[in-house]
């Protein structure tokens, strides 16, 4: 070996293979350069080859036996300075005595039935953690379907290594895909560990039927460790709960802010009916006042305040809704689940008077759910993860432009909630994945 080969091959940094030769490609045609320098554009070649004995490529076991020789091949490799860089070799098939086939050998730098390295893909995964695919793709000279494959085979060696938490809360939400999707269902159910925020899944639709295909995917082991299913109000989420028998001794939880916004649909109700369904001079009063009536009083600034009395000066019954709702706001608060119902039955005996319309419906709504808003207080979950993962999803679809692949953006949604890149030591211990498997010195 050269003293050139032998600073490639060091640079290289694959333990066992060397580096025989090198040239600079364009388009597939080698490139001598004219000066000191090649072409900026110019791709790197690496012949290498393997100084030890080859290894099967199922199980990795040191073998003696070649049974074929097979034809060179490439895999792209990390750039080196302003250039692309490609990997060269003849890999061979071995006779395994092991497990007793003809696998073609083990490479140091890529798995099988792949051309990229795996630390190409490791970076490759975490440029698009905050990029799209697409931009990506252009920046490595790569088409956009392998580096999404580059990017799945990335998180799939980082999912293989990472500890399994026994699952214990639920959380479930439904989540519209939009106007233009094209798809025959509107909507998709999300189910999530609430404990650590990571999805598990991902439905079409947002029946009752959609969310009992996935209880199906449990043991019955995993359903009695499962103490706590958070939702939101929606009926067919707690039927197909409550209709499985294996979890009936699971508490089934509203969030706070699916009931928050109940009553918020509620006010803002009243709130029209008052003031845009009135005359001419009701509606000019009640103009934009809409989100300041949505407001908790707590947080409402001094001149919101003033808004607020005004409105109340010309109704009273809409001072007195506002009030319940925010009387609700400090009850979903409760330290426990004695003192939350307590509070909650305070509420429905202001809300039982029957001749107004939304305070009605209202109090139907948190009666009927009565349990269901009591257990929050026993139990008291990390509800706000659902609404959490609902934002990243966004983050996510704008950033991508959309995605077809549910199961993909699922498994970018569980590497953004996990966040292993955030800090240096994070994205080091993500790239390590890259690296090659050690293996004891198999001298040929």
């Amino acid at each position: 070996m050269s003293r050139r080969n032998g600073r490639l091959t060091r640079i290289l940094g694959f333990e066992g293979w060397d580096v025989m030769g090198d040239r600079f490609e364009r388009d597939g045609v080698m490139v001598v350069a004219a000066g000191s320098l090649p072409m900026i554009d110019a791709t790197l070649t690496l012949v290498v080859q393997r100084r030890w004995l080859p290894r099967c490529g199922r199980c990795h076991q040191a073998s003696r036996r070649i049974h074929e020789q097979l034809a060179v091949r490439r895999w792209e490799d990390l750039p080196w300075g302003d250039h692309p860089v490609v990997l060269e070799y003849a890999p061979v098939r071995v006779k395994c005595d092991r497990c007793k086939a003809t696998p073609v050998e083990l490479v140091a730098w890529a798995d099988a039935h792949q051309r990229q390295s795996r630390r190409l893909q490791q970076h490759l995964a975490v440029q698009c953690a905050s990029m799209p695919t697409s931009h990506v793709a252009a920046m490595h000279g790569l088409s956009w379907a392998t580096v999404q494959r580059a990017e799945q085979d990335a998180l799939a060696r980082w999912s293989a290594t990472r500890i399994r938490t026994p699952l214990r809360h639920v959380g479930v939400d439904e989540k519209w895909l939009g106007r233009r999707h094209g798809l025959a269902h509107k909507f998709v159910t999300i189910v999530s560990d609430l404990e650590t925020g990571e999805p598990l899944w991902i439905g079409k639709g947002r029946a009752e039927s959609t969310l009992t295909l996935w209880l199906a995917t449990l043991s019955i082991d995993e359903k009695r460790a499962l103490t706590v299913f958070a939702m939101d109000m929606h009926r067919p989420f707690f039927n197909a709960v409550r209709a499985d028998p294996d979890l009936a001794h699971v508490a089934v939880v509203h969030d706070p802010f699916h009931v928050i916004k109940r009553a918020g649909e509620a006010l803002d109700a009243l709130r029209r009916d008052i003031f845009f369904r009135a005359d001419d001079t009701m509606r000019a009063i009640g103009r934009g006042t809409r989100w300041v009536v949505l407001r908790s009083w707590e947080k409402t600034t001094v001149h919101q305040r003033a808004t607020l009395r005004m409105l109340f000066h010309f109704n009273a019954t809409l001072g007195r809704a506002y009030q319940i709702v925010d009387e609700l706001r400090t009850v979903l608060r409760a330290p426990n689940g004695p003192s939350l119902e307590v509070g909650l039955r305070r509420i429905l005996r202001r809300t039982a008077p029957r001749r107004i319309v939304p305070l009605r419906k209202l109090h139907e709504s948190l009666k009927n759910h009565f349990d269901a808003i009591v257990a929050l207080g026993e139990h008291r979950p990390a509800v706000g993860r659902i609404e959490a993962l609902n934002n990243n999803w966004e983050t996510l679809v704008r950033r991508g432009r959309g995605y077809r692949n549910h199961d993909y953006l699922l498994e970018k949604l569980r590497f953004m909630v996990a966040n292993p890149l955030r800090g240096n030591g994070a994205i080091k211990r993500f790239l390590a994945y890259g690296r090659p498997t050690p293996h004891a010195r198999a001298a040929a």
